[in-house]
């Protein structure tokens, strides 16, 4: 259920929205901060839905979400997870299209919500801002086409090692060393696009091969290299 809550000052998050806002001026800033509105969301909440009108954008300040398509049977593909400093559904507000993806809270967080007129508005007035979201959107594309690849090209094993790394850059580790999002092998599989007995086969191989501690469902890595050479990354 959603929560209003204090509404985070923009300034605050500049150099965490993935360098965007830093690109706007004071009065584009104060403007952004007026208009805005946020909202606190609890685990499993939906923030938005795939086909649904996209009516503006949101930034992450806290927490976790996880974006997914919906295939055949209901079955999620898990496309990313965003956290602190991403900001989602802007491309469908650019493009003035429905929302490609359904947003729901992995980890309870604080969203900010910036209406399309208002997003739209700061891309005209902005060469640099306007240039930012441009290179964020090439990013992603650039993401997307290599994830096609991967699911592809790449086997279980090789895209498996891959989101482990993955995770453990983007969300760092614990003090105990081990990554800071847990998922369940359910969501595992429907990142890497295979049946959830598959990941569990290979963790429980990675596990034997000493590449990986298994705590429940948290993973620590244990030697970097190997996963590295699994999955191309070397």
């Amino acid at each position: 259920m959603k929560q209003k809550v204090n509404i985070p000052a923009c300034n605050d998050c500049v150099s965490d929205m993935s360098g965007l806002f830093r690109h706007l001026n004071n009065e584009q800033l104060t403007r952004l901060n007026f208009e805005k509105s946020c909202q606190f969301y609890h685990r499993g909440d939906h923030v938005f839905h795939e086909n649904n009108k996209a009516t503006g954008c949101y930034c992450v300040n806290s927490g976790i979400l996880k974006l997914y398509k919906t295939g055949i049977e209901g079955k999620e593909q898990i496309i990313l997870f965003a956290k602190r400093g991403d900001i989602i559904g802007y491309r469908s507000v650019i493009g003035a299209e429905p929302f490609c993806t359904t947003a729901r809270v992995h980890e309870d967080a604080t969203l900010c919500f910036i209406p399309s007129e208002v997003l739209l508005q700061l891309i005209q007035e902005s060469h640099a801002f306007s240039l930012a979201m441009l290179k964020l959107a090439c990013k992603e594309l650039g993401e997307a086409n290599s994830f096609i690849t991967d699911i592809a090209q790449k086997t279980v094993k090789e895209r498996l090692a891959e989101i482990i790394l993955y995770l453990r850059t983007s969300f760092g580790t614990d003090n105990e060393g081990f990554i800071k999002i847990v998922l369940t092998r359910e969501e595992m599989a429907n990142i890497v696009g295979t049946a959830t007995e598959s990941v569990i086969r290979q963790l429980s191989e990675f596990k034997s091969d000493g590449l990986i501690e298994l705590k429940g469902r948290k993973i620590k890595v244990l030697q970097i290299k190997p996963l590295e050479r699994y999955s191309n990354l070397a």
